[in-house]
């Protein structure tokens, strides 16, 4: 499905103008959409307003944050696993790369 160049905070902007007493045919000009487009945004978000749409995008960031979260911790597990092994099989492995290998050579 294809994305809105429109957020929805964006689209409850525009319909507000409209309430506003700017004529319709104006409005659609000057954001590029079609009429139709207007008046289905219009019966879609007609009684919304900008602080739910916000609520909805902190929720859902929060989700998303959540489960990057998860992801980072997986992989911070992994890599202590990954570490502990690699210590097992040679304990003398250097933990940081010498200041000579450090360096860019030209």
């Amino acid at each position: 499905m294809r994305k809105s160049r429109f957020s929805e905070a964006q689209i409850i902007q525009i319909l507000k103008e409209g309430d506003a007493d700017t004529p319709v045919r104006d409005l659609t000009r000057r954001h590029g959409i079609s009429l139709a487009t207007y008046y289905n945004w219009k019966a879609k978000y007609g009684g919304a307003d900008a602080e739910a749409c916000l609520l909805k995008q902190i929720k859902e960031l929060k989700l998303h944050i959540e489960q990057y979260k998860s992801m980072y911790a997986e992989l911070a597990r992994e890599n202590y696993a990954l570490r502990a092994q690699l210590e097992k099989k040679s304990p003398n492995l250097p933990r940081e790369l010498p200041p000579q290998a450090r360096q860019r050579r030209p």
